[in-house]
C-alpha cells in the first residue's frame, strides 16, 4: 500500500500545472502531457463548478480531460494482467469501465480539494514506444518523486501508470485483486468492483 505521503501525491499528480521546459519538442511525452493537466486545472480552479451542486458536471468535466492523456484500457490491462487474455472483449470493456469509475471514485474526489500546488520536471526518459516522465511534487514543504509511465498508441504518448515514491498504482491494485481473482475468480473481482462503486455512489465508501 502507499504511504501517507505517497497517497496523498497521488491526489496531486493529476491536477498540476508544470513550469516550462526549455527546448521541449511538442512531440514528446512531457509536453504531450501538459495541455491535458492544464485543462484538468482549469475545471478544478474554475469557481461555477464548485461545491456539491456542481458535482456531476465538474467531475465529467475532470474525466473528459484526464481521459485525452491516459489510458485507463491499458491500464486496466495491466492491472488484470494475465486474466485479461482469458476473459472475452466484452468481459474486458466491463472490467475496463468498472475499473476506470472506480479510479475516478476514489481518487478523483481528493483531487477537488486542489490549492495551487505545484510540481517541477525532473525529465523524460523515451525507449522504443515506451517512456517515463519524472517529476518533483512539492507539498507543504515536502518534496515526493513522481513518474509518470506511458505508451505511444493511436499516434500519441498516453499515461498507463503513476509511479508514487517507488509504488506503482498498476502493482498496487494488480496485488489487491490477486487473492479476489485466485479465490473467486474474474465474476467475483467484478462483484467486488461494483459493490464499491455502489458504495461510493450512495456515499458510504471512503478513499
Amino acid at each position: 500500500m502507499y504511504t501517507i505521503n505517497g497517497f496523498r501525491a497521488i491526489v496531486l499528480v493529476l491536477l498540476i500545472v508544470f513550469s516550462p521546459l526549455e527546448g521541449l519538442a511538442d512531440s514528446g511525452p512531457m509536453a504531450q502531457l501538459r495541455p491535458t493537466l492544464a485543462k484538468l486545472t482549469a475545471v478544478l480552479s474554475d469557481p461555477s463548478l464548485k461545491g456539491d451542486e456542481h458535482k456531476v458536471e465538474r467531475r465529467a468535466k475532470i474525466m473528459s480531460s484526464i481521459k485525452e492523456g491516459f489510458d485507463f484500457r491499458e491500464m486496466s490491462r495491466r492491472i488484470l494482467g494475465s486474466t485479461w487474455n482469458s476473459i472475452s472483449a466484452q468481459e474486458q470493456d466491463q472490467f475496463t469501465e468498472l475499473m476506470t469509475k472506480l479510479l475516478e471514485n476514489v481518487y478523483i474526489g481528493k483531487l477537488e480539494n486542489y490549492s495551487g500546488q505545484t510540481i517541477g520536471y525532473v525529465g523524460e526518459r523515451v525507449k522504443g514506444d515506451r517512456a517515463q516522465v519524472s517529476t518533483l511534487v512539492e507539498d507543504n514543504n515536502m518534496q515526493i518523486p513522481v513518474h509518470y509511465i506511458m505508451a505511444m498508441g493511436q499516434g500519441r504518448w498516453m499515461v498507463y501508470d503513476i509511479n508514487i515514491e517507488g509504488v506503482s498504482l498498476v502493482r498496487n491494485y494488480m496485488e489487491q485483486f490477486k487473492s479476489i481473482l485466485r479465490t473467486e475468480k474474474f465474476e467475483g473481482l467484478i462483484k467486488v468492483i461494483e459493490d464499491k462503486n455502489k458504495s461510493f455512489a450512495e456515499g458510504k465508501a471512503q478513499g
